[in-house]
């Protein structure tokens, strides 16, 4: 609606305001202009949930079993676990609610109100519909606003829309029908910062009921994923409790079958569930992240939450923010259109190095005036700065040669256009003894122009910039190779061509134009100086991509994960940036927000897998997509900066939020942080978080391994009528050597070299998946048979006597040690433990030093040996112990490499009949 019109729907006489008595009315009615909270847990609330989760029930019942046998070693290591365990979650859930906060700072503190005909200074909080507040530059906009009066007003939204320069405001009604957040001209919203200018608006909603409180409302009410990891682990702890009761149920009944007595097998038993309960398990899988997350902050990816780390190993999908994330949010012209040329600009970004080329030759600007005299437009017609800055960190003497920032203060697309002056060499400072700015009239919204009036050599000068169209129509005449001739209509084609040209590769496009002016032009005539103006050329500029992005998405298809670009850019903008950076294959669709709201959710889920750039979209779109996504059973990554991608950040299965220019409320959202903004540092991260899985499962492996190897000992001894192969004792200390430092040392483990070629493991991939729960049950049984046999001959030796089952005993004891030690390398590859140098883990080697170490010294030192139910072993047992100890881990080593050869051999026939065929 008209402004006026809109004026009258909210009950308000812009020039007198609302009287205090309708304010007091319309607070009651909306309350105060502030982001409310939902009622939040209770603080100790938010602990006490931590020890809810199904596999903290299992570790206290190992504390209460540990405890009665007497092990308050074991219990009290427990009872540390998951209390380190539960101050983590609180942690990180107390923090993750923070991202509300945040985004209340965002709102403006205070506000200029007109209040029944006098202007005031009000708390922004006091606000409410209907109210007439001014704005001007550096202004945060504190409600959302109609704009009755603008002058040359721009707002800076990226960090709601996505829009990657200031936005033009005005108070024109807009067109009926459903108009994208960045297209609604007429509106300012709340949080969003006044650039240039100076306006009037009636303000229309307040509160939750502005775009930023829908924001705040979404990132509410969107549930946190819960992480494979964790959805996995609560799946192997519900396994192993249900496996290792069982069996060791069946292990005590077949005992007191065969004879032995009910509370020793009963003490057998108990021991027996306790160690095939791997309760190292949370704690190693904690170090294992933790050691992660250092990795990954020298890689420059903060972690905030550790569950999220092995969660990016399996993301499928990464929806990337365009402007900042994959592209450098520097406005940067690229190309120079004049007198028919069309010229290259070199250099990134704000730095004021690089080249202006023609066909790859360096321009020289003393001979070519034409080039002289548009960089001078550009730097004079202008009111941006370039600013060269050496960071704090840096000054420090004795570092090497430090190298300086730089900032654009001012407009970003007149920031681009000082930076192209400063590649030539030609700055306002350069050229402040030749030209003396006299006057100044301003861009708006309406003139599209800025012009400035300049002292030159005794004479006057007008410089101009401004839309082409507008500035083509006011040009008589056209400066070509250094000569002022007449502008035909030939000529102004081929401009008008150019300029078209460069709109279709996304560039911003803006014309300059310069006219000498007479002694009798008056300076107050606006429209008559700039008229008959020679036209110069034509700059396009874009926020080009980040050089090291092209490479990192190459790397992610090659790794078997899809690239989304998410925008709150023009579409033709977003498709340009998409193509430079390969993401689009050649069947890749895009689509805008008005498409998106045309479609169901279930016919966005048909093409969401088609679409690789979506454009021009609100934050509840984004949040639809990530939906989408994983409804289709994707694991999603989702990167951006601004408030605008918070809630889908939050609701992604790992929100990634850049460090530089990413608001508060983003960080807070996030699971990871990108301290310097780049892309290609995810791919780093992805490449971590898959290691970080990889090493995970490696010593499930081992540990689940090695626990079927103890039950599988027992159970086979009791099932076949022998006598125990080992002591409740012997059991626990093989629990508490084997299962801790070999462990922890698998979780350090170097990733193999093939990581990053392979897909990605499915979002509802079993833990036991890949064949690791053949491997762990094969494994473990045959680690159990090997013992039980070593067992077995060594008994046969002297049946009958007391020293006789003590020394077998000890035979079994180290024979399960040692094939649990030596299968530990075995699990460092996912073939064999031929493929992989076995000294290649340093502290893996010390580790298994370690454990054998302590070994020895239950073995042989005399003290040990009564409390361990031990003896120390000749050559003789030594010989069978390492033999059948070595047999497990080599004789599947041996299968894997047989298996290999025998699809080699098949992939040479296959080729060969197939080559003979096509003969």
């Amino acid at each position: 609606m008209a402004a006026a019109e809109s004026a009258k729907t909210q009950g308000v006489v812009p020039a007198q305001g609302l009287t205090w008595e309708e304010v007091g009315a319309r607070r009651e009615k909306y309350g105060p202009n502030e982001l409310t909270e939902k009622r939040s847990v209770s603080l100790i609330a938010l602990f006490f949930n931590q020890f809810k989760d199904f596999m903290v029930l299992v570790l206290m019942a190992a504390t209460l079993i540990s405890g009665l046998l007497g092990e308050y070693l074991d219990a009290i290591t427990i009872i540390a676990i998951i209390v380190m365990n539960g101050v983590l979650g609180f942690i990180q859930e107390f923090r993750a609610e923070r991202s509300l906060r945040a985004l209340k700072e965002l709102s403006a503190p205070t506000a200029k109100v007109i209040r029944e005909g006098e202007l005031v200074l009000l708390a922004a909080r006091e606000l409410v519909p209907g109210d007439i507040v001014l704005i001007e530059s550096g202004d945060r906009i504190p409600a959302d606003i109609r704009w009755i009066e603008a002058n040359s007003l721009y707002v800076e939204e990226s960090a709601l829309t996505g829009e990657s320069v200031p936005v033009g405001k005005h108070t024109d009604a807009l067109q009926e029908g459903e108009v994208p957040l960045g297209d609604q001209k007429n509106i300012g919203f709340m949080g969003t910062m006044v650039t240039r200018g100076t306006a009037k608006g009636i303000i229309i909603r307040t509160g939750m009921e502005t775009e930023m409180g829908k924001i705040a409302d979404l990132i509410q009410n969107t549930d946190t994923m819960e992480t494979p990891l964790q959805h996995r682990l609560e799946q192997l702890g519900k396994i192993l409790i249900a496996v290792a009761i069982g069996l060791t149920i069946m292990v005590v009944i077949a005992g007191i079958m065969h004879g032995q007595p009910p509370y020793a097998m009963f003490l057998a038993g108990v021991s027996l569930a306790v160690a095939a309960i791997p309760e190292g398990l949370p704690a190693i899988v904690t170090i294992a992240l933790a050691l992660g997350v250092q990795r990954m902050i020298k890689r420059k990816a903060i972690v905030r939450k550790l569950p999220s780390v092995e969660t990016l190993g399996c993301a499928s999908v990464i929806c990337s923010d365009k402007t900042g994330t994959l592209t450098q949010n520097k406005m940067t012209v690229t190309h120079v259109w004049l007198g028919g040329d069309v010229l290259e600009v070199t250099g990134d970004g704000y730095e004021p190095s690089g080249q202006i080329l023609s066909n790859g030759a360096l321009v020289d600007l003393r001979q070519n005036q034409s080039l002289r005299r548009l960089l001078q437009i550009a730097v004079l017609c202008n009111n941006a700065n370039l600013h060269e800055e050496i960071p704090e960190q840096k000054r420090k003497v004795g570092k090497g040669p430090v190298k300086p920032v730089y900032s654009i203060k001012g407009d970003p697309t007149e920031g681009a256009l000082v930076v192209l002056g400063a590649k030539a060499g030609i700055t306002r400072h350069s050229l402040d003894g030749l030209y003396e700015r006299k006057g100044e009239l301003p861009f708006d919204s309406d003139r599209k122009r800025m012009s400035v009036l300049l002292q030159h050599q005794g004479g006057r000068l007008l410089f101009t910039k401004g839309a082409p169209d507008v500035v083509l129509e006011k040009c008589s005449y056209v400066l070509w190779d250094g000569k002022v001739i007449p502008f035909t209509p030939t000529l102004k084609q081929k401009v008008i061509a150019a300029n078209e040209g460069m709109a279709r590769s996304a560039l911003r496009v803006l014309g300059l134009a310069y006219k000498e002016l007479k002694p009798s032009d008056r300076e107050d005539t606006t429209h008559i100086l700039e008229n008959q103006l020679v036209f110069v050329g034509l700059t396009g500029m874009i926020d080009p991509p980040r050089k090291e992005v092209r490479d990192a998405i190459q790397t992610c298809k090659r790794a078997g994960i899809k690239t989304v670009m998410i925008t709150g850019d023009h579409q033709s903008t977003a498709e340009a940036i998409a193509r430079q950076l390969g993401m689009v294959p050649q069947n890749g669709m895009s689509m805008n927000g008005q498409q998106l709201n045309a479609l169901s959710d279930d016919e966005l889920d048909e093409k969401s897998d088609h679409v690789y750039v979506y454009a021009r979209v609100s934050p509840e779109h984004k949040l639809r997509i990530v939906k989408s996504l994983q409804r289709k059973g994707h694991v999603v990554a989702m990167t951006g900066d601004g408030v605008n991608d918070a809630p889908a950040i939050k609701a992604a299965d790992i929100g990634i939020s850049m460090g530089i220019t990413g608001t508060d409320v983003t960080k807070e959202a996030s699971a990871l942080v990108l301290s310097d903004d780049n892309f290609a540092t995810i791919v780093s991260a992805i490449e971590e978080g898959r290691g970080i899985y990889e090493n995970i499962r490696k010593f499930i492996r081992y540990l689940l391994a090695s626990n079927v190897g103890e039950i599988m000992t027992m159970f086979l001894a009791m099932m076949m009528g022998m006598p125990l192969p080992l002591v409740p004792i012997q059991i626990l200390w093989v629990n508490l050597v084997t299962d801790g430092l070999p462990a922890m040392a698998l979780g350090v483990d170097q990733a193999e070299k093939d990581l990053m070629q392979q897909k990605p493991r499915g979002a509802k991939e079993n833990i036991f998946a890949r064949r690791l729960g053949w491997k762990v049950v094969s494994r473990g049984i045959l680690i159990g048979v090997c013992t039980l046999a070593a067992f077995w001959i060594t008994l046969q030796q002297n049946p009958d006597s007391a020293e006789g089952l003590v020394r077998a005993q000890t035979v079994a004891f180290a024979t399960l040690v040692m094939a649990q030690l030596i299968h530990v390398f075995d699990c460092r590859s996912s073939r064999s433990i031929f493929h992989r140098n076995p000294l290649q883990n340093k502290y893996l080697v010390l580790a298994v030093i370690s454990s054998v170490v302590l070994l020895l010294g239950v073995l042989y030192i005399e003290a040990l040996q009564p409390v361990f139910k031990t003896m120390a072993l000749g050559f003789d047992e030594w010989l069978i112990t390492l033999v059948f100890a070595a047999i497990p881990t080599f004789l599947f080593g041996l299968g894997s490499i047989l298996t290999t050869q025998r699809r080699k051999r098949r992939k040479l026939v296959s080729g060969y009949r197939s080559n003979t065929a096509a003969r």
